[in-house]
């Protein structure tokens, strides 16, 4: 299968009531267990890098590359798309050129009207290549590569002028946050969720941001409700971690030579890999590709 638009298989579930994970990478080993539970499940997913992570391994074409030659190498058969997540308008641009089929131009912190205008110019550069867009409205809770956000409620108005500049899909906030979220989080705001999927229109691909920690009858819920695309990092970051802990301090080390870095990174690979496939369960999408 080759790598695709997100918006082959986006609509898909939009019409079906299912969601697919966007699920970010940040090394080769990540991505290869992406690609594992993803053709375990015979999923559809989107791998994402931010802009940070993308600049750690190398930059967007050689995230581009890795992406493309794992699909081929491992003899993947389920729909993939290369996303930027929270990409500058720079950024998105940039990813355009070199090969993403999908990218996110996040304008959220901007005044609404410059963030309309840019999301315009991203949309036309990117249909003309054949590259899905998201953009967001009302800003998602915590930091993700220096854009930071309160976690507002995106206005309903701006949803439907956003969507108005052929968007293929909308992140808008509905009390969601990047990372952990905090003991006397409210939880997400169902009622404004539905004010939005009623305002845009059943035919326009939801994005549920900080997807990691949310419970998982309210992502089901939400996904009930026009939510198609639900992301998740930090739960792979402690995961993640966590694994890797345990086997050094097993001290399952090499006498003389240290760790084997093939071994280290195992256990961890193994941790984002069951993450991964209980997510894609949780999000209705298994056997969908």
């Amino acid at each position: 299968m080759p790598v695709v638009s997100g918006a082959e298989f986006l609509n898909a579930a939009r019409q079906s009531g299912y969601a697919v994970g966007g699920f970010n990478t940040n090394n080769l080993e990540w991505t290869q267990a992406i690609l594992r539970a993803a053709e375990a499940k015979k999923a559809p997913v989107l791998i994402q890098t931010s802009m940070g992570a993308a600049k750690y391994m190398g930059g967007y074409k050689l995230c581009v590359d890795l992406i493309t030659d794992l699909v081929d190498s491992m003899g993947i058969t389920v729909p993939v798309a290369i996303h930027l997540d929270h990409g500058s308008y720079e950024a998105a641009l940039e990813c355009i050129e070199v090969g993403y089929t999908s990218v996110m131009f996040d304008g959220s912190h901007l005044p609404f009207e410059e963030n309309l205008k840019l999301a315009k110019d991203v949309v036309e550069k990117a249909h003309a290549k054949g590259v899905s867009v998201e953009c967001e409205v009302g800003s998602i809770g915590g930091e993700e590569d220096g854009i930071i956000g309160a976690g507002e409620l995106a206005d309903v108005n701006e949803c439907v002028q956003m969507v108005g500049t052929g968007i293929d899909y909308l992140a808008c906030g509905i009390g969601n946050i990047h990372g952990v979220y905090p003991e006397n989080w409210k939880g997400l705001a169902f009622d404004h969720l539905q004010e939005i999927a009623n305002a845009v229109g059943n035919d326009v691909p939801l994005v549920l941001h900080g997807g990691s920690g949310i419970p998982q009858e309210q992502i089901e819920k939400a996904i009930s409700m026009g939510v198609s695309k639900v992301n998740v990092n930090t739960e792979f970051q402690l995961s993640f971690a966590k694994a890797t802990r345990a086997y050094i301090e097993a001290g399952k080390d090499q006498e003389g030579k240290g760790f084997d870095p093939r071994k280290l990174l195992a256990p961890g690979v193994e941790a984002i890999i069951k993450d991964a496939e209980e997510h894609i369960d949780w999000f209705g999408s298994a056997g969908k590709a």
